[in-house]
């Protein structure tokens, strides 16, 4: 092989080598795979919500000793015991009158507490809006189950009942051991909800 030729292929091969090693400064690094960390999992049946004040040995929450103590006034302004529905299963329903969604699935919840198939379940109303309000509502379009008036302080009970984003409508199935099973926040699923009170 020529002289000459032994040349050009060294000049080439070092060309290659500059050319890869420039190269390879001005590449970025490839990136690190993308992970994900799992959104936590959902609390299971007989848990309280995330956000809800931690369950003693009994599954109970001091939220749900903290609803049971209350009292508040109903519709007609007679005051009224939450705890009067302990020990039994209990639907608490967060609702406004100026809450299409809450409207709109209140039919449904007093099918629900007058048709009978879980009879010892009772259904409750509390209502984030004044007195005058909430009885004007039930004047109107006749409730079947009990709607109590909780203005600020049923918008803190729905906050310690796992509603931490404040939304209506909200609503909390309590066992009949006082354990909070699920929380649903916006317009309930009702198919889903007949399936977690058979659940029970």
């Amino acid at each position: 092989m020529k002289k000459s030729h032994l040349l050009a292929y060294g000049v080439i091969a070092v060309l290659f080598g500059v050319t890869g090693a420039w190269m390879g400064q001005k590449t970025k690094p490839a990136p690190e795979p993308l992970t994900m960390t799992p959104p936590p999992a959902a609390p299971a049946t007989g848990t309280a919500t995330p956000g809800a004040a931690p369950a003693d040995s009994n599954g109970r929450t001091g939220a749900v000793e903290a609803l049971f103590s209350q009292w508040m006034p109903d519709d007609k302004g007679t005051q009224q015991s939450l705890a009067q529905w302990q020990g039994k299963p209990l639907l608490v329903n967060f609702w406004a009158p100026w809450c299409a969604p809450c409207v709109q699935e209140m039919p449904e919840l007093s099918q629900l507490q007058s048709g009978g198939k879980y009879k010892d379940l009772q259904v409750v109303g509390i209502g984030i809006d004044t007195p005058a309000n909430i009885a004007e509502f039930n004047k109107k379009f006749k409730i079947a189950y009990p709607l109590l008036v909780g203005g600020s302080t049923g918008t803190e009970l729905s906050r310690i009942l796992g509603n931490a984003q404040g939304g209506l409508p909200f609503t909390v199935l309590i066992g009949a051991d006082g354990a909070v099973k699920k929380a649903y926040l916006g317009r309930l699923n009702f198919e889903k909800l007949e399936k977690d009170l058979a659940a029970l």
